[in-house]
């Protein structure tokens, strides 16, 4: 017998799309601030109202916490891309599964009223929200769209820095990501990652559980994997970078969060 969470094989690319999609639609519709994300598939690991102290301890700034819209954190991300980013003034920024535009509107910051942003998610819930807290509180230099970021809704060579936080491992096709970033991005451009990965091959028990893949463990990127897919792709100066205290996890072959692509 098959339960829904943890199915008798590995689950197909669309099944997996359409449980995370679900999952996500579920955590920004609830009536709570808080969910479950990449803190762990069955409920939330904090408190509502530790969501700042949660964030600031992704790296997030106190003064990054008072500016972006409220209801834009919904505690989701393992780290800060804009970090290490390097985002300049004037620049276009693409954020790949931008949820309800927590970090697009960090990175709006950041690039000025020259510059834009553009956040994709694949979730139609997430995305009315992002553009609900960028319309009350008058973003001109943002935008939304719907879509998969396999199959980015985005033109050839347009962009100059792509972000994301925790997202990439929820998608199936990993390779297929990489791809259609290095296709949007100008030459020169650049990408920086927050995200879950491992040292080891994940079981086929973890492989195959659903709201383990919803809860980012169970899509955990190998990362000699990754390195294959960034180079393969055609980008170059690569840094996979755990984070100090995600290291001894990684030692021990376990997924990882926080670790950080540049």
């Amino acid at each position: 017998m098959c339960s829904k969470s943890n199915s008798c094989g590995i689950p197909s690319e669309d099944k997996l799309r359409e449980y995370v999609r679900e999952h996500y639609a579920k955590v920004v519709t609830s009536t709570k601030t808080s969910s479950g994300g990449c803190c762990g598939a069955s409920g939330s690991c904090f408190a509502p109202n530790l969501q700042k102290d949660y964030a600031q301890k992704l790296g997030y700034t106190q003064n990054d916490l008072s500016q972006v819209p409220e209801g834009s954190n919904l505690g989701l991300g393992c780290g800060n891309p804009a970090l290490f980013a390097n985002l300049k003034p004037g620049e276009v920024v693409l954020d790949l599964g931008s949820g309800a535009g927590f970090d697009a509107f960090i990175a709006a910051r950041a690039v000025g009223e020259t510059g834009r942003v553009i956040g994709v998610d694949m979730t139609a819930e997430m995305v009315a929200k992002a553009r609900e807290n960028s319309s009350k509180n008058g973003y001109k230099n943002v935008e939304f769209r719907l879509g998969e970021i396999e199959y980015l809704p985005i033109a050839d060579s347009t962009i100059d820095v792509i972000i994301s936080n925790c997202v990439i491992n929820l998608v199936p096709n990993k390779e297929q990501v990489f791809r259609e970033a290095y296709r949007v991005l100008r030459s020169g451009g650049r990408i920086a990652i927050s995200d879950v990965v491992t040292s080891v091959e994940l079981s086929e028990s973890v492989r195959k559980d659903l709201a383990l893949f919803a809860g980012c463990l169970a899509g955990a990127t190998l990362i000699s994997d990754l390195d294959k897919y960034l180079k393969g792709c055609g980008f170059v100066d690569i840094k996979i970078t755990p984070k100090d205290e995600a290291k001894n996890s990684l030692r021990n072959g376990l997924p990882i969060r926080n670790s950080k692509i540049l």
